[in-house]
């Protein structure tokens, strides 16, 4: 019996080895990093990857899921692809907007409690790994008055990304949290 599990091991970890293609290196002799191309038909599965991590994240933290909003979601869009077009990830609007601004603007009838963006090239798991890493934006991940969530992005050609992440807390939530 031992003797078939090693043959399966060394059959494993032989075939874990094979590839496809061959791997690109850059300069120094490095691989070379995979770009994360999102297309269109992925656009569910980022935003629900991001929705399932982070209600992980609150419940692991003892605090209540969040939903999806539509108008967080149209702010954060908005927002991402406002940061692209002034190439650098900050907070203001090319029209001077706050991210206050940009969520009543959008609708929203609760309350906005906080904007996590980033530029990247990085995966949305990836980008939700090092907001969790900084006291700031984790604080705002695990904000025991949300209850919605907006999260979007921005795809440029070459792969760079403008994510933008909103929380936000519906007038009941607010009143019960009082």
């Amino acid at each position: 019996m031992v003797r078939i599990f090693a043959m399966f091991l060394v059959l494993v970890v032989t075939l874990a080895g094979c590839t496809t293609e061959p791997q690109r290196l850059a300069a120094d002799g490095k691989p070379l990093p995979k770009l994360y191309r999102i297309r269109s038909a992925d656009d569910a599965r980022v935003q629900y990857s991001m929705l399932d991590s982070v209600n992980a994240l609150r419940a692991a933290a003892g605090a209540a899921p969040v939903t999806f909003d539509a108008r967080l979601n149209a702010a954060a869009a908005t927002h991402s692809r406002d940061m692209q077009n002034q190439n650098r990830p900050w907070h203001f609007g090319s029209d001077g907007s706050s991210p206050i601004d940009r969520v009543a603007r959008a609708g929203y009838p609760g309350m906005m409690l906080g904007e996590n963006i980033s530029e990247t090239y990085e995966t949305e798991l990836e980008t939700l790994s090092a907001w969790m890493e900084q006291p700031d934006t984790r604080a705002i991940i695990l904000d025991r008055r949300a209850t919605d969530l907006g999260f979007a992005w921005y795809q440029e050609e070459n792969g760079k990304l403008w994510w933008t992440l909103l929380m936000g807390a519906r007038s009941t939530a607010l009143a019960s949290a009082q």
